[in-house]
């Protein structure tokens, strides 16, 4: 829609062209993991805070204000996200942060589980692999959810659902 907006000369075709589900990935077979990030997805939900870290991002009111981590969590150990900071608003760089909803997200997870959040940012097409490898422990980048995917990894419960749409010139 910003693009549309900045280009007079385009529009969006009424009829979305796919809907996707976004998940976090993290390494087959990680039963326990997934299980810890499965609750924590779900009480940021049920208690509005994914809402909340969404409008920082999206909609007329967005600010772009990054969720702040909870000083008072003791933190007991480590979470690696491998993400690609190419896909605002989920990731993006400001400055040398990486910023955006998935970091949010995940830093917001992180208090809920007691961790610190370390990001790796890497190409797009590494990060399963950095799961699957136990680089990263986590792959949180705009991922949806494909068979193809599945074979190699595990995911969580969604988060976010985007609407792929065709642009077109006027």
């Amino acid at each position: 829609k910003e693009f549309v907006k900045k280009n007079d000369d385009l529009k969006i075709l009424d009829v979305p062209f796919v809907e996707e589900e976004y998940s976090v990935a993290y390494k087959k077979g990680n039963t326990e993991l997934g299980k810890k990030l499965d609750d924590g997805i779900t009480a940021l939900k049920n208690e509005g805070k994914l809402d909340e870290i969404v409008s920082h991002w999206i909609g007329e009111d967005a600010d772009q204000v990054s969720y702040v981590s909870d000083a008072s969590v003791t933190r007991t150990g480590k979470l690696i996200m491998a993400t690609n900071a190419e896909f605002p608003p989920y990731e993006s760089k400001k400055g040398s942060e990486v910023v955006g909803i998935d970091v949010d997200m995940m830093r917001a997870v992180c208090d809920k589980l007691g961790l610190e959040l370390e990001i790796e940012d890497m190409q797009f097409d590494s990060i399963i692999t950095s799961v699957e490898s136990g680089k990263a422990d986590v792959g949180v980048a705009g991922i949806s959810v494909t068979e193809d995917r599945k074979k190699n990894v595990d995911f969580t419960v969604g988060y976010a659902t985007s609407t792929q749409v065709i642009i077109v010139k006027k």
